[in-house]
């Protein structure tokens, strides 16, 4: 009785391995006679019971799937890429175990096809705004392709610009893990028949300078991208709301390019959005020794120095910045701002002195000394009008200034020139 029982057994086996070859050569048909979809069918009717099968079945059946679904995919069903991209790896893996590669070389065809449609498929999503697709699938091309480490630098890149921050870290991490560097060399020389400068591989260029079309070969080298990578991560991580682990990425970019502006900027944001305006300022001073020409910097160096009513060093920086770019609305602002916070500062104390001949006198000495930083302040704007005299903030905070001087001439002039 026991050896009937293995006798059904294996014929059990027997009729599910004859089976298998009937519905993966019925997929290879259909295949053969562009059915994809009835390919599919078949090659799907022996996924059930493939993990049961010898190793030269199985190879034979992910082979077949991969390229069923590279075939669906290049028609448009984009679900069917990682399908073939998974069955292609499978097929390396199992021939790999086995020692037997009988499908290994086409594969790998497959798989270099597969990888450029990939790319281009890609392309086409980050054009048409659909970044995430993009981003998995270039992803899946280096996956594909590990020699190829750009696709994950570009699938990183793709996450980025559709706000899939956490995907996008993932890539980064990968990248730095790997040790991607991202530089290398552009070949170019010039045409000489057009003397357009052409770019083009380095065998080719090398052959078409020594037959004589070409001239003037170039060697460019393109910038590592390491720096970049780095001040990526620390941007999201900034995004994500994890402070502390941004400001570890921004240090670390900032060994690897300490000269890098926007990353001390970034860094110093960063600071201010918790509060750290000390820190804030310290490092704006730092960017300013790099970039001492740009306004903005000297403009942001104000704003904290005013926030922390230091007047003195606010105006310092809002003129630099003014003197670096005579039409920055803004800094003109500010500056009368600043002036006018100081005469308003004095608005209290004079209110609190009584009715004594010494408080008269003081009371006259301050309100001098505020008419006086009114008046700063508005001149300041006055020279802004003359360079901007369509501009309504400065008309306005012009008008406010005239009125709380009791000035009432200019006050109507600026009240007329707004159309009030």
């Amino acid at each position: 009785m026991k050896n009937k029982i293995l006798l059904v057994t294996a014929l059990t086996f027997t009729m599910v391995g004859f089976a298998q070859k009937n519905e993966i050569k019925d997929a290879e048909k259909a295949l053969k006679d562009g059915d994809a979809a009835a390919a599919q069918t078949a090659i799907e009717a022996a996924s059930a019971t493939i993990a049961s099968a010898d190793e030269k079945l199985q190879a034979q059946y992910y082979y077949t799937k991969g390229r069923i679904y590279s075939d669906l995919a290049k028609k448009g069903n984009n679900d069917a890429f990682e399908k073939s991209a998974t069955s292609f790896k499978k097929v390396i893996e199992i021939e790999e175990i086995s020692g037997k590669k009988k499908y290994s070389d086409e594969t790998n065809q497959y798989m270099a096809a597969l990888t450029a449609d990939l790319v281009n498929s890609a392309v086409s999503d980050n054009g048409n705004k659909k970044f995430k697709e993009a981003a998995e699938k270039l992803y899946m091309s280096y996956t594909l392709s590990p020699r190829d480490t750009s696709y994950l630098y570009y699938a990183a890149g793709s996450a980025v610009n559709g706000g899939h921050y956490e995907m996008a870290l993932d890539y980064y991490d990968k990248l730095q893990e790997i040790g991607y560097d991202g530089s290398g060399a552009v070949y170019k020389a010039t045409n000489a028949a057009s003397g357009e400068v052409e770019e083009m591989d380095k065998v080719q260029r090398d052959l078409m300078v020594k037959s004589g079309t070409y001239t003037n070969p170039l060697d460019e080298k393109t910038p590592s991208k390491s720096a970049e990578i780095v001040k990526n991560t620390a941007l999201i991580y900034s995004q994500l709301g994890q402070d502390e682990k941004a400001l570890e990425a921004y240090q670390a970019a900032r060994i690897n390019d300490p000269e890098d502006v926007n990353l001390i900027l970034n860094e110093a944001n960063l600071y201010f959005n918790q509060g750290n305006k000390v820190k804030f300022k310290e490092l704006m001073a730092e960017a300013i020794t790099l970039a001492p020409d740009n306004p903005d910097l000297h403009y942001n160096v104000g704003v904290i120095s005013m926030e922390q009513d230091n007047f003195e060093d606010a105006r310092v920086s809002y003129k630099k910045a003014i003197e670096i770019d005579a039409n920055y609305t803004n800094a003109y602002l500010n500056l009368s701002t600043t002036y006018v916070n100081e005469g308003n500062a004095m608005i209290d104390e004079m209110n609190s002195l009584g009715n004594s001949r010494a408080d008269i006198a003081k009371y006259e000495e301050l309100k001098e000394e505020k008419d006086s930083l009114f008046r700063e302040g508005a001149d300041v704007l006055e020279e802004a009008l003359r360079a901007n005299p369509e501009n309504e903030n400065i008309m306005t905070q012009l008008k406010n200034i005239y009125g709380a001087m009791g000035d009432n001439e200019n006050f109507m002039k600026m009240k007329k020139m707004l159309g009030e």
